[in-house]
């Protein structure tokens, strides 16, 4: 049944762009952009920094035509983590690839996650904050090091949506930096720094799917904190 909804991921992905026409140890430190801060926000009384990532799973209301579809679109993906996006700052501004079908940056309201106020700027997804992923946690960087790197992510992620990069339906491929999916964003920006989020771990191995980089595996394979319990884990 799981190869049959990985077989469906990329189904309903092709359909989506059809209609619409462990992290690892990082690199030597490399150029600071300019224009950049390391940033801090509050969500839900989740700390977030700039490039840290907000994982999110989608809801049950079928309310809008368009949460029933990404709901669907969830159940095909392995684990509980749905969504992946990255905070970049100031304020509450995020990128992600999503509902949009491209990359886009958004705002987070009032320190709170609600997608249901956030439709206007995201699209017809809903979906809860599951927690955020800490992908330099425990890498014994310096804090000029961690500085560095927190800012070329963001500004890889901020340059694929001035870009308008399209959604990557094609998940095996991610490698290509023409278009991205969700979790692809995040691996790689954190990629050209040397720090690989594709863990495997948290979802089943299957043969031919070790390319995909499943937000669960984001997920499972860095330091985390819960949006309910708020334990990390």
């Amino acid at each position: 049944m799981r190869c049959l909804n990985l077989l469906g991921i990329g189904l309903v992905s092709v359909l989506v762009c059809f209609g619409t026409t462990g992290c690892g140890n990082s690199q030597q430190k490399k150029y600071e952009p300019e224009g950049i801060t390391v940033h801090t926000y509050q969500i839900d009384g989740l700390t977030v920094r700039t490039g840290d990532l907000i994982c999110t799973n989608t809801t049950e209301d079928e309310s809008v035509f368009g949460g029933l579809f990404w709901r669907f679109f969830g159940t095909l993906i392995p684990g509980e983590v749905d969504h992946i996006a990255v905070y970049v700052g100031p304020g509450g501004r995020c990128v992600e690839a999503g509902a949009k079908y491209r990359v886009i940056t958004f705002n987070i309201k009032d320190n709170t996650w609600d997608s249901s106020k956030m439709i206007e700027e995201r699209g017809p997804i809903l979906d809860n904050l599951y927690g955020v992923a800490y992908p330099l946690a425990d890498l014994s960087l310096s804090s000029e090091e961690e500085a560095g790197i927190r800012k070329r992510v963001a500004m890889y992620c901020i340059r694929q949506a001035e870009a308008n990069k399209l959604y990557n339906a094609m998940f095996l491929d991610s490698m290509t930096e023409d278009a991205f999916y969700c979790s692809q964003l995040a691996y790689k920006a954190y990629l050209k720094e040397g720090i690989d989020l594709n863990t495997g771990k948290g979802v089943e191995n299957f043969p031919g799917m070790e390319s995909i980089v499943f937000p669960q595996e984001i997920w499972s394979g860095c330091k985390h904190e819960r949006a309910s319990a708020r334990a990390l884990k």
